[in-house]
């Protein structure tokens, strides 16, 4: 084994190890994790040229079910597909009557040409690109398309910029902040997709119970021990109380979309 390949080993291995941590924190992520506005589900429609609704979609690495139940709120025939046990029980908990399929977006169980749209919300980081943007082309139809986004927490305001500082300083290069889009379409385009970006502006009301649960479900945190993480925990509290004395206060984010659209007529 070459040098390249044993450290590209340790990283899926390193990968793996957080994507199993989120199964543990799976309530946290329900209750504090961010949706996505209306405008969200709007620009994906306008960049793929289709519509959500009766579209046959994959929303791969669904998680709790957030961006599943949006999906199926516009008309989407959306079949949930999550590999984490944790998960896939607080999916099934919250998500009645939608469905959902064990598995990853590296092997994905479904038959040549059977979505219109395979989805990835906050979810595609934890694929290998090399295997999971092959996988979502062979289950899309010709003329179907890719959609991966991401809610990326806007580091210019104040509290938000010192909290990455709290954590850098507390975890160092186990912090990881949020790369968004750009790192990622050059897999998309590389596979010979038309690939289309957007970005939109939008907050949500929210408390500081709720950001200290969204908090506690970042793979970073995920992966800590209870006894390294409840201080880490216990720190942002104080710090955000002092900040926001009433509990309240609004999160700005940018959410950073990419469509990937395949040819019309198959290869």
């Amino acid at each position: 084994m070459t040098e390249d390949q044993h450290q590209g080993r340790g990283q899926d291995q390193g990968r793996l190890e957080a994507a199993r941590s989120f199964g543990g924190v799976a309530v946290e992520y329900g209750r504090g994790r961010p949706g996505y506005p209306e405008e969200l589900f709007d620009a994906v429609e306008r960049l793929s040229g289709r519509s959500l609704k009766s579209a046959r979609v994959l929303d791969v690495g669904a998680g709790t079910g957030i961006a599943t139940r949006l999906l199926a709120a516009r008309g989407a025939d959306v079949v949930a597909v999550e590999p984490s046990a944790g998960m896939a029980a607080q999916f099934l908990a919250s998500s009645p009557g939608l469905p959902l399929v064990r598995a990853g977006g590296d092997e994905l169980p479904f038959h040549d040409g059977s979505a219109d749209l395979v989805t990835y919300a906050q979810a595609f980081h934890w694929t290998r690109p090399e295997l999971a943007v092959p996988e979502a082309v062979r289950v899309l139809r010709p003329g179907g398309a890719l959609a991966a986004w991401w809610n990326i927490p806007d580091e210019t305001v104040p509290w938000v910029r010192a909290r990455v500082e709290r954590m850098t300083a507390a975890l160092g290069d186990r912090y990881h902040g949020y790369g968004g889009v750009a790192g990622h379409v050059a897999h998309f385009a590389a596979a010979g997709l038309r690939v289309e970006r957007a970005v939109l502006r939008w907050g949500r009301r929210v408390t500081v119970d709720e950001v200290l649960a969204d908090l506690t479900s970042r793979s970073f945190m995920a992966s800590l021990g209870p006894e390294e993480r409840a201080p880490l925990l216990e720190a942002e509290r104080v710090a955000m109380t002092a900040e926001f004395p009433d509990g309240r206060l609004v999160e700005r984010y940018a959410l950073e979309l990419a469509v990937a659209i395949t040819p019309d007529t198959p290869a």
